[in-house]
């Protein structure tokens, strides 16, 4: 059976098979106008042994006669006369369809809904939006930060055209890339009794410690959990990177954030890295849509943008 068949039960492709295609059509309606082929083919931008192949394999597809060539050019017959005013028809149908089509991808590229868990939104997508934007300028883009929990329910809600999660797994529902790798730190500030450590924490110590923490359905906070088999219960549980870097940085205790996050901080020394033993702290950055919904107009362009620059 056909992918015609499976789809459209009853229809058997027969129109697929019966009806001329659009590009003959329109050269048949263009010898009808200009009364001759050669000049037809110049005007569609083909050579005139193919308008001549096209309009033979129309005939034959028809089973008759649509054109009478002569040196003094090409008319159409009976039969082709009728053709014509049918093709007339079928090729404005096609173009008020392509009008219609058009106006809808238009629509659809007038904005782009993105939804990023919290460390991509405020550390690499505001690059990539700024990309886009050369690309793109007449796009808007409205951007929804939340944990990868959130980012999963707008994607599948339909609020959002294209998502970025930075946990261990890919949400059920949805399809992903991977367009980064990246690194969590055990951070405290340095007056913190860790800064002063000679040998680096080991898996049992750092599980067992009340820590600032990130809310449950956070990618760092699922990555952490699964690293160390389970956490202590938090020292301060908090929304947001940024209110977490800056409890850390207040001395309040220490943290497991993105790297993306820390490089001003580390670099003025407001917080100081803590060697982990025989921990990985890695994972991936996804992007994610729906199950076979490809991103599509500006959210294709913007996951281009995002392996690019990986």
């Amino acid at each position: 059976m056909s992918v015609a068949e499976q789809e459209f039960p009853g229809t058997g492709g027969g129109l697929a098979r019966s009806v001329p295609e659009l590009g003959a059509l329109e050269l048949l309606l263009a010898v009808a106008r200009l009364g001759s082929l050669g000049r037809a083919a110049r005007e569609l931008g083909i050579t005139q042994p193919a308008a001549s192949s096209r309009i033979r394999s129309m005939e034959r597809q028809l089973g008759v006669a649509l054109v009478d060539r002569s040196p003094r050019g090409s008319q159409l017959t009976d039969a082709g006369a009728l053709v014509t005013d049918w093709a007339r028809r079928i090729v404005e149908a096609a173009e008020a369809f392509d009008a219609g089509a058009q106006a809808l991808r238009d629509r659809r590229d007038s904005r782009l809904r993105v939804a990023a868990s919290m460390t991509i939104a405020e550390y690499l997508l505001p690059g990539w939006l700024i990309a886009l934007r050369t690309q793109r300028p007449d796009t808007a883009v409205s951007l929804l930060a939340g944990n990868s929990a959130v980012v999963a329910e707008r994607l599948l809600a339909d609020e959002a055209d294209l998502g970025f999660v930075e946990g261990l797994s890919v949400p059920t529902g949805l399809d992903s890339a991977v367009i980064a790798h990246d690194r969590l730190i055990v951070v405290t500030a340095p007056g913190h009794p860790w800064a002063r450590r000679r040998r680096p924490l080991d898996a049992a110590e750092l599980a067992a410690t009340s820590l600032i923490l990130r809310e449950t359905g956070s990618g760092t906070r699922q990555v952490l959990e699964a690293a160390l088999g389970g956490l202590a219960r938090p020292l301060i549980e908090l929304s947001s990177t940024t209110a977490v870097k800056a409890s850390a940085v207040s001395g309040a205790g220490p943290a497991v954030l993105s790297e993306l996050a820390l490089g001003e901080e580390l670099s003025a020394r407001r917080l100081v890295e803590i060697p982990v033993a025989d921990v990985r702290l890695s994972r991936a950055l996804r992007a994610v849509w729906p199950t076979g919904h490809r991103p599509a107009g500006p959210a294709r362009d913007l996951l281009s943008l995002t392996a690019s620059s990986s």
